[in-house]
């Protein structure tokens, strides 16, 4: 089935992310152990929004034109990993959209499931992403010091080993500084109705 296009400034969304984080891992230098291979953050599922769904599909879409071989590969993965979360997952199976956490019980839920689980996209051999170009906006800021809702300063436990508060506060990235995402989601949302959070597996099977 065809997929919907995702809005017009959606590559500026992630022109603007990709932008962010180069100027982050500049100033960060030696903090950062990112790199090829270093898989820590692909394990371990995370609630992704309909633009990170539709982008991700979109580029399944493009990678089986161009390389069908790779594609199968993530596509069988993706739908093995369907078959093994489905009977506990926080969420509809069916259509793959998770659960509003409405109390402490549903988020217990959510943050015991499924926290070793690799990324479907995950190639397994090279610990590399088989989708990189379309990755969702998390897989794009996980690593350098990111603000959370709750106003603490978050980093990976790999990264920035040793290093001070300050630091760390040095090289904060600020990826979307002017809620471009949100009013692409809106827009999204009118366009196609699309909403929710779901996970890349099931957003790769849809």
């Amino acid at each position: 089935m065809h997929s919907p296009s995702l809005p017009s400034g959606d590559q500026k969304l992630i022109q603007i992310v990709n932008a962010a984080l180069a100027d982050t891992v500049a100033r960060s230098g030696k903090w950062l152990a990112c790199r090829p291979g270093c898989s820590h953050c692909c394990h371990g599922v995370f609630a992704i929004n309909q633009l990170d769904a539709l982008r991700l599909r979109n580029g399944l879409a493009e990678t089986e034109k161009n390389d069908p071989e790779r594609a199968a590969r993530v596509r069988k993965r993706a739908l093995d990993t369907v078959a093994r979360l489905s009977p506990e997952y926080p969420g509809d199976p069916a259509t793959g959209l998770l659960d509003e956490a409405d109390d402490d019980e549903d988020c217990k839920r959510w943050d015991e499931f499924a926290n070793d689980e690799p990324c479907p996209v995950l190639d397994p051999v090279t610990g590399t992403c088989e989708l990189y170009e379309y990755r969702p906006v998390m897989c794009r800021t996980f690593g350098p010091p990111l603000m959370a809702e709750d106003g603490d300063l978050g980093v990976c436990d790999l990264c920035f080993d040793g290093a001070t508060e300050a630091e760390i506060t040095a090289c904060e990235m600020k990826p979307d500084p002017d809620h471009l995402e949100a009013a692409l989601l809106e827009e999204l949302e009118k366009t196609t109705g699309a909403r929710g959070e779901t996970i890349i597996a099931f957003a790769l099977v849809r």
